[in-house]
């Protein structure tokens, strides 16, 4: 999976393929479907979910680019692959997720790898975590029509919040970072992402 889904595509970060080769992906999904935990795609988690595809979760990490002792606000735990692949860097994560079932499948995935560093919260993650940050970083695994507000505010001086920008029919992955002249802003290409579940981040949309 490394070598041909992920190298191959350019993405090189040794840290990031180390913290991939380290976390068992079939751990995070049904028994039905652990055979098939390396393929080259998204599987479903339940819930109308999905665990992303191994190279985007890369690339996302990648655009991201944490470093060890930072706080991470991660928006959409999910299966929480992507969350223990952040911790394993030696981030500090903090985890929101909307759906109950889920969190609690998480919850357990971390505790059977002895992931300290993760904090979990049930809740609508377009408000974010103010009480926990500014965060150095902010990752969201699901797409929105904008970036929410709230997500930007909690973002540190110096900080990356990668984001899927769009609908169902068109997505960009957006790498937005805050410098001393502003809020800076790249795409990383074209993704598909299930959508956000947010009141607050769908009301932007409409004010």
């Amino acid at each position: 999976m490394i070598v041909n889904q992920v190298a191959k595509r350019g993405l090189h970060d040794a840290r990031v393929l180390a913290a991939m080769a380290w976390t068992p992906r079939e751990w995070f999904l049904t028994p039905h479907l652990a055979s098939s935990a390396y393929d080259d795609g998204p599987l479903p988690i339940g819930s109308g979910q999905t665990i992303s595809q191994p190279y985007i979760v890369a690339l996302m990490t990648a655009s991201l680019a944490p470093r060890r002792k930072d706080r991470i606000l991660e928006i959409g735990t999910g299966s929480g692959y992507q969350t223990a692949i952040l911790a394993h860097l030696g981030a500090r994560v903090f985890t929101i997720e909307r759906l109950p079932d889920l969190l609690v499948e998480a919850e357990e995935r971390f505790r059977r790898l002895r992931l300290k560093n993760i904090e979990t919260r049930l809740g609508d993650g377009a408000a974010g975590w103010p009480e926990e940050g500014p965060f150095d970083g902010i990752l969201v695994t699901a797409a929105a029509p904008r970036v929410p507000e709230p997500l930007l505010a909690q973002l540190a001086p110096g900080g990356r919040l990668v984001i899927p920008i769009g609908d169902l029919a068109s997505q960009e992955l957006v790498v937005l970072q805050r410098t001393p002249r502003g809020v800076e802003e790249r795409s990383a290409g074209g993704v598909r992402f299930v959508p956000l579940i947010s009141r607050l981040a769908f009301a932007e949309e409409h004010r």
